[in-house]
């Protein structure tokens, strides 16, 4: 069992930065362009991208789709041939080497698939090396605070050891200690897990998840599906585009195969305040996520007026019922009046396929229908607060964000 980690900065919420940005990361319409003896390639077109403080951040897609890259403007180990990259009050995009170095020393943890620790240098100097770069810590509090981070890994009778001397896991464990070291706010991890033990792998995302408590911000690209549902959310990447990233909440038994499917298939549309989305007894044709906004869920009356069931929000879906009892829409839904509304929308062939393909994902959306109906029911028969004149409804009834398999 991994011990808890020291505690820490107490971080500011989210707030305004210096330029503008109200997200701690912000990627702002980033294009990536490499120069070949074949032409010029594309890896990263138009990225927009936000994270908040205390977030957990999967990337994810497959290999070749720009996710490494991606990851590399968020470091700043590379740079955007435009667009800009905001990290709280830094615009790193605009950062020398050695600004870059300063500021990545301080700000960041960054953790590797195959730990990249120096093989010439005991656990504990590796520990101690961020500090030493970054001149955080006087030289005599170096070694303490290392063999405290090792301590919290469960790495200190290790300290003296060379790399070599302790096992992939154990190696991982100290290059966590050694990414913590100067207490970043952000970590960045690459595969973590990639070469460890599925034992070992669940132990390494515990102890994210503890960091994550503690107020840390982890970003972490990720072949790993169970992983990636563990995460807060993820972020799927094709081929160089950052896709509705709201696909992962709304269907998380997907595999990243499937995602990526989805993601390429979904269209956007926009709605303005109150604008009616779907209308009751209209046939059932697509599936909507909420990718921005609100939506009211209305059910008729038979004294023929309405009566408001539900208000879903980003990441939540709605159209699964008509899709599923293969008939019309059971309930209307509008744009909720105080702003404009974005939704994805699937096709009955894309949902059907989708189906198809996950099993997990069809209970899910069969629970989620009956727990709806059921809900409509009960609202029905109790008598639930109708409109008001003005069209601005009470919630009454919440549906279930999510419904687990058992």
């Amino acid at each position: 069992m991994w011990k808890r980690i020291f505690g820490g900065k107490q971080q500011p919420s989210n707030g305004g930065y210096k330029f503008g940005n109200t997200h701690l990361i912000e990627l702002r319409r980033v294009i990536k362009t490499y120069e070949t003896a074949a032409g010029s390639f594309t890896v990263l077109k138009n990225v927009d991208l936000q994270i908040d403080r205390g977030e957990f951040v999967a990337i994810i897609g497959k290999s070749g789709s720009g996710k490494s890259t991606l990851i590399n403007m968020l470091t700043g180990i590379d740079r955007p041939t435009s667009g800009e990259v905001l990290v709280g009050d830094a615009a790193i995009h605009t950062f020398s080497e050695g600004q870059m170095a300063v500021w990545r020393g301080k700000n960041l943890g960054i953790i590797f698939q195959f730990f990249q620790l120096l093989p010439t240098l005991t656990l504990i100097e590796n520990v101690m090396l961020p500090m030493d770069f970054a001149n955080m810590f006087s030289p005599s509090e170096r070694p303490k605070r290392a063999l405290h981070l090792l301590e919290q890994v469960e790495m200190s009778e290790h300290a003296y050891k060379l790399p070599s001397a302790v096992s992939g896991g154990q190696a991982q464990r100290v290059a966590i200690a050694r990414a913590l070291a100067n207490d970043p706010p952000i970590l960045v991890a690459d595969e973590p897990t990639g070469s460890l033990d599925s034992k070992t792998a669940n132990a390494v995302f515990v102890l994210f998840e503890d960091l994550i408590k503690q107020g840390k911000t982890i970003v972490m690209v990720t072949h790993d599906n169970d992983l990636a549902r563990r995460a807060s959310r993820a972020v799927i990447v094709v081929d160089g585009e950052v896709t509705n990233q709201y696909v992962s909440h709304a269907l998380p038994h997907l595999g990243v195969d499937q995602m990526t499917r989805v993601a390429r298939q979904l269209k956007r549309e926009l709605h303005e305040p109150n604008a009616t989305i779907v209308s009751q007894g209209d046939t059932a044709d697509r599936f909507y996520i909420i990718t921005r906004g609100a939506v009211d869920i209305f059910l008729p009356h038979p004294d023929g007026q309405e009566i408001h069931v539900d208000r879903l929000t980003e990441g939540q879906y709605f159209g699964e019922i008509g899709l599923l009892n293969g008939d019309s829409r059971t309930a209307s839904a509008r744009a909720y009046p105080d702003g404009e509304v974005e939704v994805a929308t699937l096709d009955r062939e894309g949902f059907s396929i989708l189906l198809q393909e996950s099993d997990q994902t069809q209970v899910v959306l069969e629970r989620m229908r009956q727990a709806r109906l059921e809900r409509d029911q009960r609202t029905l028969v109790n008598g639930a607060d109708r409109s008001s004149g003005n069209g601005t409804p009470k919630v009454t009834t919440p549906a279930p964000e999510s419904v687990e398999i058992e």
